[in-house]
């Protein structure tokens, strides 16, 4: 595995790093999967509904999606390794303070500052990759990761559940503290930096404004970032809707929630090992397009299943989140990837863009669309539906503007 050219780092890359990695990735879902368990409880001792309980998603996702805005500018700044110490060693911090919260509005607070500290692992991960690898090595380290984060949203609700079955929904945050404790310390032990000094750029308002700009001015770089963003929320649609599925579609109680959770997984894994696979034996569009038919051949299938079935059966109307799993886990590192690589010099700040733009869809995917389409699978099918189909098109689209580019500078030349 090569170096990148762009940020040749003189230390080699640790055999910890796909660990470290995959544990930063592992900080989102714990914090939105392991909590639905305990939503029941939550409500009954702060006398909070439904709709008020899916807010301990949503504002976690909403300052999540605004504080990636800079984690990424910040890592192009500093180096990578200060930010993601400090954000995850904050995070433990917010974590203790939810598990310690005596009103809802605490929680709720506690919970904007878990989402602004976490965003860090994500989206300087992503630049770390970029930095470390290129090419077919990139995407396989992409896949490894993602393989092994694809375990986080099965063991959480799984986990969340076990603690209440032996004490209070405030173990779940103190099982939060504890587990970004560690990586914060491993993190300082382990890591090392990958943006060394001399490629690093001023964080500025005005000259992060400039590079937003810059961003948006790239023709391929928009529909690409739509891709990318909207790829993940036709199957967070049914993850943010998994307490109305399993508790009121399924009738099913907190250790229900593998039945929901375990499809995805398989699916996310099986994923994840395809796209490693075919990193080194098929082109970058290939792996895409392979994705989104996988994708739209599980909407299909969730659509005929809701109309043929008035009420969900168990396993059949959980099993095609397993061909959209897959489907999503073949798509999302090409996708990242060639977002990244539209602006080398600046890779943390694209993946900003990138995590700001996912993140505050899916924060009205859990907040707007799982509320107003969860009371029926038929109205979840149709919703994971639209926004699958628009990732699509916005990929046919980024086709066409790349081939429009080339054109245009051949004839330039």
């Amino acid at each position: 595995m090569r170096a990148d050219p762009l940020h040749a780092n003189s230390r080699a890359v640790p055999r910890s790093l796909p660990v470290l990695l995959a544990g930063l990735s592992m900080i989102g879902p714990f914090s939105i999967d392991a909590v639905f368990p305990a939503f029941p409880l939550i409500g009954a001792q702060f006398g909070v509904d439904n709709a008020q309980l899916q807010q301990l998603i949503s504002i976690y996702l909403l300052t999540y999606a605004a504080m990636s805005l800079f984690h990424g500018a910040l890592s192009d700044a500093v180096g990578r390794k200060p930010v993601l110490v400090t954000g995850i060693a904050v995070y433990a911090l917010a974590s203790a303070g939810a598990a310690l919260a005596t009103s809802f509005p605490l929680l709720l607070a506690c919970r904007g500052l878990q989402g602004m500290c976490a965003g860090a692992g994500l989206v300087v991960g992503r630049a770390i990759v970029r930095d470390c690898y290129e090419g077919a090595a990139a995407q396989q380290l992409m896949s490894r990761v993602m393989m092994i984060f694809s375990i986080a949203p099965v063991i959480a609700p799984m986990v969340g559940a076990q603690i209440l079955y032996f004490g209070s929904w405030h173990g779940i945050f103190w099982v939060l503290m504890g587990f970004t404790a560690v990586l914060a310390t491993a993190l300082v032990l382990l890591l090392h930096e990958s943006h060394p000094p001399e490629a690093r750029t001023v964080f500025a308002p005005r000259a992060l404004l400039a590079g937003y700009v810059g961003f948006a001015r790239d023709l391929p770089f928009r529909p690409l970032l739509v891709s990318c963003s909207v790829n993940f929320a036709g199957l967070f649609l049914y993850i943010a809707s998994a307490p109305r599925i399993v508790r009121d579609l399924l009738h099913l109680s907190a250790q229900g929630f593998p039945w929901l959770f375990l499809p995805v997984v398989a699916g996310l894994m099986g994923g994840a090992w395809l796209s490693g696979r075919l990193a080194v034996r098929r082109s970058q569009v290939y792996t895409v397009n392979l994705g989104y038919f996988s994708m739209l051949a599980a909407c299909a299938l969730h659509l005929l299943l809701a109309l043929a079935l008035p009420q969900p059966v168990l396993p059949w109307s959980m099993l095609p989140l397993i061909l959209h799993g897959v489907g999503v886990q073949l798509a999302f590192p090409t996708l990242t990837l060639l977002l990244l690589d539209r602006f080398a010099h600046h890779r943390g700040g694209a993946s900003s863009v990138q995590a700001f733009a996912s993140l505050l869809l899916c924060s009205v995917v859990a907040g707007v669309l799982s509320p107003l389409l969860a009371d029926r699978m038929l109205y979840l099918a149709l919703g994971a539906s639209a926004l699958t189909v628009i990732g699509w098109v916005s990929w046919r689209w980024y086709r066409r503007s790349v081939e429009k580019v080339a054109r245009e500078a051949v004839e330039a030349a």
